[in-house]
Protein backbone atom coordinates (compact mmCIF):
# COMPACT_ATOMS: atom_id res chain seq x y z
CA UNK A 1 0.00 0.00 0.00
CA UNK A 2 1.01 3.33 -0.98
CA UNK A 3 1.79 6.04 2.11
CA UNK A 4 2.37 9.70 2.08
CA UNK A 5 5.02 11.36 3.35
CA UNK A 6 3.96 12.48 6.72
CA UNK A 7 2.26 8.11 7.07
CA UNK A 8 5.99 6.88 6.10
CA UNK A 9 7.47 9.30 8.69
CA UNK A 10 5.02 7.87 11.67
CA UNK A 11 6.05 4.56 10.48
CA UNK A 12 9.24 5.09 11.13
CA UNK A 13 9.11 6.74 14.40
CA UNK A 14 6.72 3.99 15.20
CA UNK A 15 9.05 1.19 14.89
CA UNK A 16 12.59 3.10 16.12
CA UNK A 17 9.85 3.77 19.39
CA UNK A 18 9.84 0.13 20.20
CA UNK A 19 13.35 -0.37 19.03
CA UNK A 20 13.88 1.05 22.11
CA UNK A 21 11.30 -0.45 24.17
CA UNK A 22 12.50 -4.05 23.19
CA UNK A 23 16.44 -2.95 24.28
CA UNK A 24 15.08 -1.63 27.31
CA UNK A 25 13.10 -4.84 27.99
CA UNK A 26 16.18 -7.02 27.49
CA UNK A 27 19.02 -5.38 29.22
CA UNK A 28 16.51 -6.26 32.09
CA UNK A 29 16.11 -9.73 31.56
CA UNK A 30 18.17 -12.24 33.75
CA UNK A 31 19.87 -15.77 31.44
CA UNK A 32 16.56 -17.68 32.18
CA UNK A 33 14.24 -15.16 30.57
CA UNK A 34 16.43 -14.71 27.53
CA UNK A 35 16.23 -18.44 27.40
CA UNK A 36 12.33 -18.37 27.71
CA UNK A 37 10.92 -20.13 24.61
CA UNK A 38 9.08 -16.98 22.28
CA UNK A 39 5.93 -17.31 20.72
CA UNK A 40 7.89 -17.39 17.23
CA UNK A 41 8.50 -21.21 17.15
CA UNK A 42 11.77 -22.60 17.27
CA UNK A 43 13.18 -19.44 18.95
CA UNK A 44 14.47 -18.20 22.30
CA UNK A 45 13.45 -14.43 23.38
CA UNK A 46 17.34 -13.61 23.19
CA UNK A 47 17.02 -15.28 19.25
CA UNK A 48 13.79 -12.95 18.68
CA UNK A 49 15.63 -10.19 20.02
CA UNK A 50 18.99 -11.00 17.91
CA UNK A 51 16.39 -11.16 14.56
CA UNK A 52 15.48 -7.58 15.13
CA UNK A 53 19.19 -6.87 15.05
CA UNK A 54 19.17 -8.63 11.92
CA UNK A 55 16.60 -7.22 9.83
CA UNK A 56 18.75 -3.48 9.58
CA UNK A 57 22.43 -5.30 9.88
CA UNK A 58 21.74 -8.09 7.11
CA UNK A 59 18.72 -6.72 5.40
CA UNK A 60 16.80 -7.95 2.73
CA UNK A 61 19.46 -8.91 0.26
CA UNK A 62 21.35 -10.72 3.11
CA UNK A 63 17.94 -12.44 3.78
CA UNK A 64 17.69 -13.45 -0.32
CA UNK A 65 21.32 -14.60 0.18
CA UNK A 66 21.30 -16.33 3.32
CA UNK A 67 18.01 -18.25 1.63
CA UNK A 68 19.92 -19.29 -1.39
CA UNK A 69 22.47 -20.50 0.91
CA UNK A 70 19.54 -22.35 3.23
CA UNK A 71 17.60 -23.36 0.63
CA UNK A 72 15.05 -20.97 1.69
CA UNK A 73 14.34 -17.36 2.71
CA UNK A 74 12.78 -18.58 6.12
CA UNK A 75 15.86 -21.17 6.99
CA UNK A 76 18.06 -18.36 5.30
CA UNK A 77 16.69 -15.75 7.96
CA UNK A 78 17.01 -18.74 10.55
CA UNK A 79 20.28 -18.86 9.97
CA UNK A 80 21.02 -15.31 9.87
CA UNK A 81 19.14 -14.46 13.61
CA UNK A 82 21.08 -17.85 15.18
CA UNK A 83 24.06 -16.27 14.58
CA UNK A 84 23.34 -12.53 15.16
CA UNK A 85 22.01 -14.70 19.31
CA UNK A 86 25.80 -15.11 19.65
CA UNK A 87 26.51 -11.50 20.71
CA UNK A 88 25.34 -10.89 24.23
CA UNK A 89 22.55 -9.64 25.35
CA UNK A 90 23.73 -6.88 26.58
CA UNK A 91 25.08 -6.11 22.74
CA UNK A 92 22.11 -7.23 21.12
CA UNK A 93 20.22 -4.34 23.27
CA UNK A 94 22.88 -1.84 22.54
CA UNK A 95 22.75 -1.94 18.64
CA UNK A 96 18.75 -2.35 19.23
CA UNK A 97 18.90 1.04 21.03
CA UNK A 98 22.14 2.84 18.44
CA UNK A 99 19.73 1.40 15.47
CA UNK A 100 16.23 2.61 16.76
CA UNK A 101 16.11 5.00 13.30
CA UNK A 102 17.51 2.52 11.05
CA UNK A 103 14.73 3.27 8.12
CA UNK A 104 13.96 -0.15 7.30
CA UNK A 105 11.46 -0.38 3.75
CA UNK A 106 12.33 -3.69 2.08
CA UNK A 107 11.22 -3.94 -2.18
CA UNK A 108 7.64 -4.44 -2.42
CA UNK A 109 7.11 -4.51 1.37
CA UNK A 110 7.83 -1.27 2.42
CA UNK A 111 8.53 0.46 5.74
CA UNK A 112 5.13 -1.64 6.85
CA UNK A 113 6.68 -4.86 7.24
CA UNK A 114 9.33 -3.48 9.61
CA UNK A 115 6.52 -2.34 12.06
CA UNK A 116 4.58 -5.64 11.49
CA UNK A 117 7.84 -7.12 12.50
CA UNK A 118 8.28 -4.89 15.95
CA UNK A 119 4.84 -5.37 16.85
CA UNK A 120 4.84 -8.83 16.39
CA UNK A 121 8.17 -9.88 17.98
CA UNK A 122 7.44 -7.47 20.86
CA UNK A 123 4.66 -9.80 21.49
CA UNK A 124 6.65 -13.05 20.85
CA UNK A 125 8.88 -12.16 23.42
CA UNK A 126 6.59 -10.41 25.93
CA UNK A 127 3.73 -13.03 26.24
CA UNK A 128 5.49 -15.66 27.40
CA UNK A 129 7.14 -13.51 29.95
CA UNK A 130 3.95 -12.52 31.60
CA UNK A 131 4.43 -8.89 30.28
CA UNK A 132 1.56 -6.98 29.13
CA UNK A 133 1.77 -5.89 24.81
CA UNK A 134 -0.02 -2.96 24.18
CA UNK A 135 1.09 -1.08 21.01
CA UNK A 136 -0.30 1.82 20.06
CA UNK A 137 -4.24 0.94 18.09
CA UNK A 138 -3.59 2.72 15.21
CA UNK A 139 -0.75 1.55 14.66
CA UNK A 140 -1.73 -2.24 14.80
CA UNK A 141 -4.84 -1.02 12.74
CA UNK A 142 -2.33 -0.29 10.13
CA UNK A 143 -0.62 -3.61 10.54
CA UNK A 144 -3.71 -4.93 9.80
CA UNK A 145 -4.05 -2.91 6.48
CA UNK A 146 -0.93 -4.50 5.57
CA UNK A 147 -1.10 -7.67 6.44
CA UNK A 148 -4.83 -8.14 4.25
CA UNK A 149 -3.59 -5.82 1.43
CA UNK A 150 -1.94 -7.06 -1.84
CA UNK A 151 1.76 -6.02 -0.87
CA UNK A 152 1.88 -8.77 1.79
CA UNK A 153 5.01 -11.03 1.12
CA UNK A 154 6.39 -13.37 3.25
CA UNK A 155 4.12 -13.54 6.62
CA UNK A 156 1.72 -15.74 5.55
CA UNK A 157 -0.25 -17.06 2.76
CA UNK A 158 -3.21 -15.19 1.15
CA UNK A 159 -5.35 -18.21 1.18
CA UNK A 160 -5.39 -17.83 5.27
CA UNK A 161 -7.94 -15.00 5.05
CA UNK A 162 -9.67 -16.53 2.37
CA UNK A 163 -13.95 -16.16 3.22
CA UNK A 164 -12.68 -14.86 6.50
CA UNK A 165 -13.86 -11.33 8.17
CA UNK A 166 -12.13 -9.11 10.40
CA UNK A 167 -13.08 -6.74 13.31
CA UNK A 168 -10.55 -4.62 15.26
CA UNK A 169 -12.89 -3.92 18.43
CA UNK A 170 -10.18 -1.33 19.70
CA UNK A 171 -10.52 1.00 16.41
CA UNK A 172 -13.90 -0.10 15.08
CA UNK A 173 -12.16 -1.04 11.70
CA UNK A 174 -13.46 -3.93 9.74
CA UNK A 175 -11.15 -6.01 6.94
CA UNK A 176 -12.87 -8.86 4.47
CA UNK A 177 -15.90 -10.11 4.24
CA UNK A 178 -16.94 -14.04 5.54
CA UNK A 179 -17.58 -15.60 9.01
CA UNK A 180 -16.22 -13.11 11.77
CA UNK A 181 -13.78 -12.89 13.61
CA UNK A 182 -13.66 -10.02 16.52
CA UNK A 183 -11.28 -8.72 19.00
CA UNK A 184 -8.66 -6.39 19.90
CA UNK A 185 -6.42 -5.55 17.03
CA UNK A 186 -3.40 -6.58 18.56
CA UNK A 187 -5.24 -10.51 19.22
CA UNK A 188 -6.41 -10.41 15.16
CA UNK A 189 -2.88 -9.13 14.01
CA UNK A 190 -1.32 -12.26 16.14
CA UNK A 191 -3.35 -14.40 15.30
CA UNK A 192 -3.49 -13.69 11.56
CA UNK A 193 0.44 -13.93 12.04
CA UNK A 194 0.24 -17.68 13.20
CA UNK A 195 0.06 -17.29 17.00
CA UNK A 196 -2.43 -19.30 18.43
CA UNK A 197 -2.51 -18.40 21.64
CA UNK A 198 -4.16 -15.88 20.51
CA UNK A 199 -7.00 -17.26 19.34
CA UNK A 200 -8.23 -17.51 22.27
CA UNK A 201 -8.75 -14.00 22.97
CA UNK A 202 -11.52 -13.89 19.70
CA UNK A 203 -14.45 -14.37 19.19
CA UNK A 204 -17.01 -15.50 16.16
CA UNK A 205 -17.20 -18.01 13.59
CA UNK A 206 -14.23 -17.00 11.92
CA UNK A 207 -12.07 -18.37 14.83
CA UNK A 208 -12.42 -21.99 14.46
CA UNK A 209 -12.27 -21.23 10.30
CA UNK A 210 -8.58 -19.52 11.13
CA UNK A 211 -7.48 -21.93 13.58
CA UNK A 212 -7.85 -24.82 11.03
CA UNK A 213 -5.27 -22.77 8.89
CA UNK A 214 -2.74 -22.47 11.12
CA UNK A 215 0.18 -24.35 10.99
CA UNK A 216 3.32 -24.57 12.86
CA UNK A 217 4.97 -21.26 13.05
CA UNK A 218 8.03 -21.67 10.85
CA UNK A 219 11.04 -20.19 11.42
CA UNK A 220 12.27 -17.30 9.71
CA UNK A 221 10.57 -13.89 8.36
CA UNK A 222 9.67 -14.35 12.12
CA UNK A 223 5.84 -13.44 12.08
CA UNK A 224 4.87 -16.41 9.68
CA UNK A 225 3.07 -19.40 10.64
Amino acid sequence: MRLSGDERERVFVAVADERRAIATLIDGLDPAQLATPSLCGGWDVKTVAAHLVSDFTDGFWGFLASGVRHGGMNRGIDALARHRARASAADIAATLRREADHRLSPPVTGPLSGLTDVLVHGADIRIPLGMAHRPDPQHVARVIDFLTGPTQFGFFPQRRLRGIALRDEDTGRTWGGGDLISGSGTSVMLALCGRAVALDALTGPGVQVLRSRLSPIQRGYGVNG
